[in-house]
């Protein structure tokens, strides 16, 4: 069920734009050495964006990584300058595929990605 609908998604729910846009935007970062660990996290959210389905995110320190120094201070830049921005376009998506029946689950997943605006820094993906 969770190759069905990660497929669907990927293919009729935006995970292709939303996959390839967070891929555009670590390429971006990447081009700065500021920019160079939110480039990384954008790469790691580009595949949660693609495939959501059977996969969450956690805190590093959930899997038994160490937690970089200034993740927090870097995660709430983040939420100004970007999070805040790409949350509000995933919860628009999300609300309107919501007005269907059928577009509900691919909602909950904007709705998902939405969070993950906020705290891209210090979080991996793991299979559910």
């Amino acid at each position: 069920m969770t190759f069905l609908l990660n497929l669907l998604w990927f293919v009729l729910g935006g995970g292709w734009a939303a996959g390839l846009l967070w891929i555009l935007t670590g390429c971006i970062l990447m081009l700065t050495v500021v920019g160079i660990p939110f480039g990384w996290a954008a790469f790691r959210i580009a595949g949660f964006a693609a495939f959501p389905y059977g996969k969450t995110l956690v805190d590093a320190r959930a899997v038994g990584e160490d937690v970089i120094t200034g993740t927090t201070l870097a995660n709430i830049l983040w939420i100004i300058f970007a999070g805040i921005w790409l949350a509000i376009s995933h919860i628009i998506a999300g609300v309107s595929l919501c007005l269907t029946i059928i577009g509900i689950p691919f909602g909950f997943a904007h709705f998902r990605l939405a969070a993950v605006c906020f705290a891209p820094l210090g979080t991996r993906t793991v299979s559910i």
